[in-house]
């Protein structure tokens, strides 16, 4: 039986490039969570008989949320609900599961890489048909819904047990728990060459895998311990924690010390990586050296053809338009086009979908295929496990003969982290401004040849996606983007990116702070970013 339920709408429910992100104690308001699933219900596009998915990386508040998505979907329409044991899903695997199962969509419950735990973070995010995030028109259209709704509905009934595999009924809706592992390792095994990476483990190559006690946990054992034969403990913090053992599940060189310190040392592994809450960004740390996400792009896709899924080649690169242009400078020699987007997986969508890009990429950790419709941590590592077997090469060495050939782009990203939101929107604001003067200004050695805010037209379905971002690009071939983040959940996030590049003749073993030292005075000059914030120095530098 239907149970519909009254309600008002909350301020406030916008998704973001990444869903709904707030506090746990803002999801545990009544009605709260449970307004916008239905505002997702009542607008997503779905045919009689519909499946959904749903899953999450496991933080507190996740059970709670699956439960009651599963008894709203119920008296929804939906045919059938897949839910990954547990309540788990990776943010990838449960794009897979969309794709293998062809369900309509799909709700990931995740905040990603932000901290978990009762006073922490918690989100929801809906994915379309294709696997992929609701493009903009979708989520315009969930917000529009949230800010009129007066009722939610439920079917009551006996709570599911999400961690027994099996089926069960609710109302007339048929509810699978499924293995949250075994599809996504199947669909692996498929793109790498597991028997060279078997056979490189067993004659000495070693990884160290920091699961961050998030969702990747049990892929990374099964994948790497169990299928590809490494070591017992290869997986660091393998068991998915509610709070991720206290730790902020983001894989960069700050909340992964521990593993850089590792590769930094003499009894350092081949290769280290990490992957953040919900699996979807990775981290890539070879011995001795640290790969940017924007050089990872750039190398992975250069020697993606060593892999079984991508030997015939790629058909396309893409990029967010924060992300260095060093995978430019691949699909320049390999003679494909190098694509520039917005900011959010989302915009990769329809490339992936009509064959102008097979790998994508952002510099937020973030990289990926055509495999799926998100980012995938996992993948990004055994993409560089096949590559290692299969030239057996070390890191370092791919990284020199890449900036030999290719030249290096010396980059690094700056974080702000919880401005004020006023304070942040007027230093932007001010940016604005200033552009139509800053041609043929000088800051030190460096000269603006343009600047601007960046707008996007997608090549496919023609939709327009305005400031995204403000750019400076220098005379030299450097610049700064500065730009406000969606992807936090208290105040602003302002991330500055500092880019220069070096041809192949020029310094590429350089240290990168050095490198770009006169382009973090240049952001400071241009932007005010002290007068405007009180900070001196960013929060986070990756």
């Amino acid at each position: 039986m239907i149970t519909t339920v009254a309600t008002t709408p909350f301020d406030g429910q916008k998704p973001g490039t990444s869903g709904l992100r707030k506090k746990v104690r803002v999801f545990q308001q009544p009605d709260y969570a449970e307004n916008f699933i239905q505002s997702v219900f009542d607008v997503a596009e779905r045919p009689a008989g519909s499946t959904l998915v749903i899953g999450g990386d496991g933080r507190f508040y996740n059970r709670t949320v699956i439960e009651r998505a599963i008894q709203m979907a119920a008296a929804n329409g939906y045919a059938r609900v897949l839910v990954g044991q547990g309540g788990i899903l990776s943010t990838p695997a449960a794009s897979h599961v969309i794709r293998k199962y062809g369900a309509s969509g799909g709700l990931i419950l995740s905040a990603s890489h932000n901290p978990g735990g009762p006073d922490e973070d918690f989100g929801i995010k809906y994915n379309i048909a294709n696997g992929g995030p609701a493009p903009e028109a979708v989520t315009e259209a969930i917000y529009a819904r949230t800010r009129t709704i007066d009722r939610w509905m439920m079917v009551e009934g006996e709570a599911v047990d999400l961690d027994r595999i099996g089926t069960s009924q609710i109302g007339a809706m048929v509810v699978e728990v499924i293995d949250s592992v075994a599809d996504y390792a199947d669909l692996m095994e498929e793109l790498f060459d597991f028997p060279a990476i078997r056979a490189a483990a067993a004659q000495g190559l070693s990884i160290a895998f920091d699961a961050m006690h998030a969702v990747t946990g049990p892929y990374a054992h099964e994948i790497l311990e169990r299928r590809l034969g490494f070591a017992a403990g290869t997986v660091h913090n393998g068991t998915p924690l509610e709070d991720f053992g206290g730790h902020h599940p983001d894989p960069n060189l700050v909340h992964a010390k521990v593993l850089y310190d590792l590769m930094m040392s003499p009894d350092a592994p081949a290769l280290g990586a990490a992957s953040d809450g919900d699996g979807d960004r990775n981290l890539i740390i070879g011995k001795g050296v640290f790969i940017t996400p924007s050089d990872s792009l750039a190398m992975l896709a250069a020697n993606a053809h060593l892999a079984p899924a991508y030997a015939g080649g790629l058909k396309g690169i893409a990029r967010s338009m924060p992300t260095s242009t060093a995978a430019d400078k691949v699909a320049a020699a390999l003679g494909i086009p190098a694509w520039e987007t917005p900011t959010g997986w989302k915009f990769f969508g329809t490339l992936l979908d009509a064959g102008k890009a097979t790998i994508c990429g952002e510099e937020s950790a973030g990289t990926g295929s055509d495999h799926v419709r998100e980012k995938d941590g996992l993948w990004a590592v055994l993409l560089w496990l096949n590559i290692l077997a299969v030239t057996g090469k070390s890191v370092m060495q791919i990284a020199k003969e890449h900036w030999a050939r290719f030249g290096r782009n010396y980059y690094a990203r700056h974080d702000y982290e919880a401005i004020e939101t006023a304070k942040a929107n007027t230093l932007m604001a001010g940016l604005e401004a200033s552009l139509p003067a800053l041609p043929g200004q000088s800051f030190g050695p460096l000269t603006v040849a343009a600047a601007d805010q960046f707008a996007y037209v997608d090549p496919v379905d023609g939709s327009e996606s305005r400031n995204q971002g403000v750019r400076v690009m220098f005379a030299c071939g450097s610049r700064i983007v500065f730009r406000l983040s969606g992807t936090g959940t208290e105040g602003a996030t302002l991330r500055v990116y500092l880019e220069r590049y070096e041809r192949p003749e020029g310094r590429l073993a350089e240290e990168t702070p050095a490198m770009l030292a006169d382009l973090i005075a240049a952001a400071e000059a241009i932007a005010g970013i002290a007068a405007h914030t009180g900070r001196t120095a960013p929060d986070v530098v990756t």
